[in-house]
């Protein structure tokens, strides 16, 4: 079973940061405006806590919820953000998060090769729980389109990223 140890403290960054970025992926591919940000980063984080408590989740994405839960994780999550995204617009967020998750699969398909495709699944169902978080397009909460064209299309991206399928 492959955790923290499984790994080098650069790429264990990586692999924590990883279900962040997911969500910063779909997030940036259509920006959602003050509310519908904070809808999407709830998703994200809520997506997170409960990896934890689920029974069917392996170690690994145990692991990775465990970290957010120290000051250290925390710590390490946020610097590795800034400096993936300090300087970005929301076109560059896309694709440095698109980047991370392919190094991020690679790493498990050579270090956790049992645990890989559950892995990547749980980024992929994070990445589609931000795209159903908030409404593209609404006014007040009113119209609008659930997921935009442009959040598919990440989406997507996210999947060949990974080497899945959505």
């Amino acid at each position: 079973m492959a955790n923290k140890q499984s790994f080098t403290p650069e790429e264990w960054t990586k692999i924590l940061e990883s279900p962040m970025v997911a969500g910063i992926a779909v997030s940036a591919s259509e920006p959602s405006g003050l509310w519908g940000s904070l809808k999407e980063a709830f998703a994200s984080v809520s997506a997170l806590a409960s990896a934890k408590l689920d029974a069917g989740s392996t170690e690994l994405v145990r692991a990775v919820a465990s970290d957010f839960e120290t000051a250290e994780g925390r710590s390490d999550i946020q610097k590795a953000l800034r400096q993936r995204f300090g300087d970005a617009e929301p076109h560059d967020c896309v694709h440095r998060s698109l980047a991370n998750l392919r190094e991020v699969s690679s790493l498990l398909d050579a270090k956790a090769p049992g645990e890989a495709a559950a892995f990547k699944a749980w980024l992929l169902t994070i990445s589609q729980k931000v795209a159903d978080a908030a409404s593209e397009g609404a006014f007040m909460g009113f119209g609008g389109e659930q997921i935009s064209d442009a959040e598919k299309a990440t989406l997507g991206d996210i999947a060949k990223a990974l080497g899945t399928s959505v």
